[in-house]
């Protein structure tokens, strides 16, 4: 399916029934690492996978922002009537449900974020060098994005009032101090860590983030 925005067209799938559930997937990647959670999900929610702006069947883009991508999925929402949804986003999309949740409070029911950081330094310095070598010779929008944000304040996280929650690898390309941080500094935020995971082990082409999501939502009720 494709929704049109006005000034962007993002792909889209559906399926299930019950209380609205959105998946964001990570830098470079399209809905389809859901594949495998997605039936699995379906049992409760009506979930809606997404792919973000420059990414699978969505409008291609010279340059991206999670600015940008946090005022689709606002757009989204609101286009498509969904009723505070719940918002799951692993690496970028992650950003981008931080992001919806601070500029957009009372669009969504909850939050959940996988591998997420706030700022590039989040990264692991071996991952960031990784990256800035690669970006140094493919000036992809892509690298660029994750070297020069997100950028977002204590201050911005604190002001979180919906039920959120962050999971991590304990093999992420993210520090942990930097996550835990920002699971202390939203309000409520739960924090899991995975024992054995890696940045998205857990999650692209693999069931197992469908019953992290469920444990998650269920003891929200």
């Amino acid at each position: 399916m494709i929704l049109d925005t006005g000034s962007i067209s993002l792909h889209y799938e559906v399926a299930g029934s019950g209380r609205p559930l959105l998946l964001l997937h990570g830098n470079g990647e399209s809905l389809d690492i859901f594949r495998a959670a997605i039936p699995l999900l379906a049992e409760h929610f009506t979930v809606y996978a997404v792919d973000s702006r420059g990414h699978g069947g969505s409008t291609p883009v010279r340059e991206l922002h999670y600015a940008d991508m946090a005022a689709d999925m606002a757009d989204f929402i609101r286009l498509l009537a969904l009723d505070r949804p719940i918002v799951y986003g692993f690496s970028d999309g992650g950003i981008v449900a931080l992001l919806l949740s601070i500029g957009q409070p009372d669009l969504t029911g909850g939050i959940i974020a996988s591998g997420v950081n706030v700022r590039p330094s989040g990264l692991k310095a071996h991952w960031l060098w990784l990256f800035r070598m690669m970006y140094f010779f493919n000036r992809s929008p892509l690298f660029r994005l994750m070297l020069t944000e997100p950028d977002i304040t204590d201050e911005q996280l604190r002001s979180i009032r919906v039920p959120a929650a962050l999971t991590a690898g304990s093999r992420d390309m993210l520090r942990q101090s930097h996550m835990r941080h920002i699971a202390r500094c939203i309000p409520g935020c739960r924090y899991i860590l995975l024992d054995g995971e890696g940045h998205g082990s857990y999650i692209a082409g693999s069931p197992k983030i469908a019953q992290v999501i469920l444990d998650i939502t269920e003891s929200w009720t």
